[in-house]
């Protein structure tokens, strides 16, 4: 009677999970909404959405999300599918795969850096078609 129906991941797009400043994290973090992150973790993390390491946050180990704002530390491989924004207070070291990079000056990013093309549907050529009937 008094259940709430709940809400698929979609619906948690819009909310974000906070990890404080002072906190730190040994293991892997799989979330399906996004994430900001002031303390510290030692694993992976794994996310849907966005990630958010703060100035005072930092990662080391691997990160797959969606979209990423780094303004703290992270040491390891980090793939982000759409943007990542590198904040001028930034250390990154590492691999980053990226759909998207921006760098503002003043970051420290010491990292081998793979930029992905979004795939997108690639019309047939007219004259194959033509030849090929």
């Amino acid at each position: 009677m008094f259940d709430k129906p709940q809400k698929s991941y979609t619906d948690l797009l819009g909310k974000t999970n906070r990890i404080v400043e002072g906190t730190t994290i040994k293991g892997d973090i799989i979330s399906q909404a996004d994430f900001r992150l002031d303390g510290e973790l030692i694993g992976n993390f794994a996310s849907k959405g966005k990630l958010v390491i703060g100035p005072a946050g930092s990662v080391i180990g691997d990160i797959i999300c969606r979209n990423a704002d780094i303004e703290g530390r992270f040491n390891g491989k980090i793939e982000v599918t759409e943007m990542l924004n590198v904040k001028s207070k930034a250390h990154i070291t590492g691999e980053v795969t990226v759909g998207k990079l921006s760098v503002e000056p003043g970051a420290e990013f010491s990292a081998s850096c793979i930029m992905k093309t979004p795939v997108k549907a690639i019309p047939k050529n007219n004259n194959e078609q033509q030849q090929a009937g």
